[in-house]
Formats: structure tokens, sequence, C-alpha cells
């Protein structure tokens, strides 16, 4: 419910996840300071204390803009996602994952974590046409053996790529 402060900091979680495929780690650390508005950039401090710098899609930027005008309470911290009640402390990687799981719940869908969102946002760009080389970049995946992963998702993309086997007709 996007018109209670609580629906507007749960779908901006949501959309970050799912869109820009952020780990929930990386939604839980974000800052007010990682917003760079006048570029349209969010800096996301990854694993291994790597910084990248995203561009922020519309929809992804009005999402957060809603959080930030309508959703957030009141506070002293920097963190943009703030749990609901006191302490308003930021939401940590088991908070984020609660918001997955409860979105879930009221779809009355099976429960999915929020790496599954990031799963999710691969498999779009993958049928989307983008190759595994520009979704590790996207994800931010240190090495190919990572984003291979992926590839498993998409077999009719994955069968041109196989060779025959030996003996058989070609």
């Amino acid at each position: 419910d996007r018109e209670l402060p609580r629906g507007l900091r749960d779908y901006a979680v949501l959309v970050l996840l799912a869109r820009l495929g952020l780990r929930a780690g990386e939604v839980a650390a974000m800052t007010l300071d990682d917003i760079d508005w006048r570029r349209g950039e969010l800096a996301v401090h990854g694993k291994a204390r790597r910084d990248e710098v995203l561009p922020v899609p519309g929809d992804v930027g009005t999402a957060i803009v809603g959080c930030i005008r309508s959703g957030r309470p009141e506070s002293g911290s920097r963190i943009v996602f703030l749990r609901c009640y006191a302490p308003r402390q930021g939401l940590t990687n088991r908070g984020v994952t609660g918001i997955v799981y409860a979105a879930c719940d009221r779809a009355g869908i099976a429960r999915a974590g929020a790496h599954q969102l990031r799963h999710a946002a691969a498999s779009r760009m993958l049928a989307g046409g983008a190759s595994l080389g520009e979704v590790g970049e996207a994800l931010r995946q240190r090495s190919a053996a990572s984003t291979a992963i992926y590839a498993k998702i998409d077999y009719g993309r994955l069968a041109p790529l196989a060779r025959p086997w030996p003996g058989s007709a070609l």
C-alpha cells in the first residue's frame, strides 16, 4: 500500500532489488549521500568493499523519492531505509529479506529471497538480448564464473554454444 509510509519504503526496496539487481546488503547500506540526483547515479557499496556507480532509471528514482519524502520517518540517520518502529535505525540484510518475504506472502506466492530478485533481473537482461558479459557488468560480478550461474536460465541462447556429441549426426 503505497499510501502508507511503510508501503513506500517497501516498494522502493523491492524496486531496487528487482530493477538494479542489488544485493540485500547493498540496499540496507544505502545512504542519502550515495544518491547523486543531478547525475542520476547511485553509488553502490558492494561485496569485498567494492564501490560502483550505477545509473538510476526513472522508475527507480521515483520510488526512492517517494520513500524519502513520504515514507521515511524523521531521523538524524543518513541511512535511506529505516525501521518503521523504534529504534529508528537502518534496515539490516535480514530486514530487507523480510520485506521480500512479506511481499510474497501478500501476493500468495512461495517465498523468494532478495537474491532471487537479482536472478530475475539477470534473466530479464538475458531475455532482452544482453550478453553474459553485460549481465556480469550490470550486476557487478567479479568473475565470469559468477555470472555463468545465470546462463543456465536461458537454454535457448545456450544451445548454439553446445558442441555436437562425438559421432552424432550434425
